[in-house]
């Protein structure tokens, strides 16, 4: 995500992922800026009778760029 946006990592700071439901499947990592799973993802919780399964998230960074 850092790189996607041309960030470097101390302007990294203030970062909220927004995600439907109560559970935040996904986290930025700090040293690195990688999006990376949070919690166990199972499929057939999540999208049942569903072909295709697909996780929406958006990804807020505070702050000028």
């Amino acid at each position: 995500v850092a790189k996607d946006l041309g960030l470097q990592l101390p302007e990294f700071r203030v970062v909220r992922i927004l995600e439907k439901g109560r559970t935040q499947y996904f986290a930025l990592h700090g040293k690195t800026g990688h999006l990376v799973t949070a919690e166990r993802i199972d499929r057939e919780q999540l999208c049942e009778n569903v072909q295709q399964c697909v996780l929406r998230c958006e990804v807020i960074v505070e702050g000028d760029m």
